[in-house]
């Protein structure tokens, strides 16, 4: 091992206290960047789950809408 003890492990001739806060900074980032992405899934599921009971409810007692149909378009080979 290059260091002698674990005090100048932590220390690392004078370079621990940046090294050591940039692995506290970005451990702290991808902690954040991991609660934000579960919270914003949680609300797009949530979105999703509120349109989709109120297309069920909106849906009752109307006419299903029509298909969808495909026209064919002439498109210019010049």
């Amino acid at each position: 091992m290059a260091f002698d003890s674990f005090t100048a492990f932590i220390a690392m001739e004078g370079h621990g206290p940046y090294v050591w806060a940039c692995y506290g900074v970005f451990f702290l980032l991808v902690t954040a960047m991991m609660v934000w992405s579960w919270r914003r899934h949680q609300a797009v599921l949530e979105s999703c789950r509120r349109v989709h009971e109120s297309a069920d409810d909106s849906g009752r007692g109307s006419a299903q809408p029509t298909p969808a149909t495909f026209t064919r378009v002439k498109v210019s080979q010049d």
